[in-house]
């Protein structure tokens, strides 16, 4: 199997929690909590194959970026349609808007370099990257935390989004 076969994997995986997390609900959102968990390891693997098989191209990191960032979205939409329930036709809105925030910042974090995401190495050979933060979408979802969550991503994530944007402008003007 090649990185880009597992980073393929992990675009269906995250595209199925996203449909599982759509009807709302407990039962299928706990089941896109489940794939989006797996979405995630895979995420995890691609890379590490890559780089422990000597096959690491430009390419296949862009792929493995869009990817990433394609399931991330599409999960807080999915997310955010599941809410129905509670918040009406807001659920979908504020599902996009978190959405469009982790969109945002992946493109100003990878396209525009505006920052180096750094992880944090607990011990050594071992990194946490900002990302993995996104392991708690399931775990509260699972927890029955979804409508808070999704409200905290739809302001948390544009905001970010915004002052990373105003940053990058403030180090390109002293320039």
């Amino acid at each position: 199997m090649t990185p880009n076969q597992v980073t393929t994997l992990r675009l269906v995986t995250g595209t199925a929690a996203a449909i599982a997390f759509a009807p709302g609900g407990t039962f299928w959102p706990a089941i896109g909590g489940a794939i989006f968990v797996l979405s995630m390891l895979l995420d995890r693997a691609d890379g590490e194959l890559a780089r422990q098989t000597g096959q690491s191209s430009p390419g296949g990191y862009w792929y493995d970026i869009v990817s990433d960032c394609a399931s991330n979205v599409m999960a807080m939409i999915g997310i955010g349609v599941g809410l129905q329930d509670v918040f009406g036709m807001w659920g979908p809105v504020l599902g996009i808007v978190a959405g469009a925030g982790i969109g945002a910042l992946f493109w100003q974090l990878f396209g525009l370099r505006l920052a180096q995401p750094r992880g944090w190495e607990p011990s050594p050979g071992i990194v946490i990257d900002p990302d993995d933060a996104l392991i708690l979408v399931p775990v509260l979802v699972w927890i029955g935390a979804a409508a808070p969550m999704i409200i905290a991503a739809a302001v948390i994530t544009p905001l970010a989004a915004l002052w990373l944007g105003l940053q990058g402008l403030r180090a390109r003007n002293a320039r």
